[in-house]
């Protein structure tokens, strides 16, 4: 059995800029809860669900392997992925796996959460890995685009071990899950980003797993960090949904990069030449959402 106790969703809430000058901001302060992190070395393993291309792999499997390379110039994904550091415990190094392909839709094309438990046990748990399940975007996943764009969570028996799923959401719903990339559903109708690797849904999917491996390595069995109920925890990324750089708003990601050549707007560089956007963290010792640039 598992349990799936938490999700990532972007949502878009918009206030008037009144109401922000008539209430105090107050210090969020995500609470330590004395489980167990993830730390040290770390396997990731791909579970590629549906019909990804070649390129579509690559680009994901080069962000993970982005996290902990140090040969990307700064901003990096590394440096990004460096403040998870700073909670309890030390570094957290990934490196990708096992990678297994399912191109023939073995359990249909609509999914079930024990569907998602299912495919992430075709490789088996282990405390020092996580098993991550991705859907091609004609595969639809029940709750996905109405509460969530992906989700995280633990397997329980005699080896404890936790996994992510995440969706592409080109097809189905880009202006929920692959914004900035899109239009937004609500709000403020501004202009999206050109996605820095060309493909909206494959770049929706990076911004969705960066905060789920954030999450999953600071509160990987719902005893880590986080603030609020620990069914609908706000965690290291999910605490900063919609932050991408500095003076962003709701229904605006902040000042990012801009790639001169392409237009495609970023805010790290990664592994084998890569450009990725990343949403903000958590930092513990500031008690603040910190972004790249």
């Amino acid at each position: 059995m598992a349990s799936i106790y938490r999700f990532a969703v972007l949502l878009f809430c918009f206030v008037q800029p009144l109401v922000a000058v008539l209430v105090q901001e107050q210090p969020l302060v995500l609470k330590y809860h004395n489980g167990v992190l993830l730390k040290g070395n770390v396997t990731v393993n791909l579970i590629w669900y549906g019909k990804f291309t070649p390129i579509q792999r690559s680009i994901i499997v080069d962000f993970i392997t982005s996290l902990s390379s140090n040969r990307a110039p700064l901003p990096s994904a590394a440096s990004w992925w460096k403040t998870t550091e700073k909670y309890r415990g030390g570094s957290c190094s990934l490196k990708v796996g096992r990678q297994i392909l399912h191109e023939e839709y073995t359990l249909g094309k609509l999914l079930k959460t024990r569907h998602l438990l299912a495919l992430a046990s075709k490789t088996n748990f282990a405390i020092d890995s996580i098993n991550v399940v991705l859907t091609a975007q004609d595969v639809v996943v029940d709750g996905f685009c109405m509460s969530r764009c992906g989700t995280h969570g633990s397997s329980r028996g005699s080896v404890r071990g936790t996994y992510i799923w995440v969706g592409n959401s080109e097809t189905q719903c880009p202006g929920q899950c692959a914004w900035p990339f899109h239009q937004p559903i609500y709000g403020p109708q501004t202009p999206p980003l050109v996605a820095p690797n060309g493909d909206v849904g494959v770049d929706g999917m990076i911004i969705n797993l960066a905060t789920l491996l954030a999450n999953t390595v600071t509160n990987p069995f719902n005893s880590g960090y986080f603030q609020g109920p620990p069914t609908a925890p706000l965690e290291a990324v999910s605490a900063c949904t919609g932050i991408f750089g500095s003076g962003s708003y709701p229904g605006y990601p902040g000042r990012v990069l801009v790639d001169k050549a392409t237009g495609a707007s970023y805010n790290a560089h990664g592994f084998n030449g890569r450009k990725y956007l990343f949403p903000a963290m958590w930092d513990p010792q500031t008690s603040a959402c910190k972004t790249l640039v």
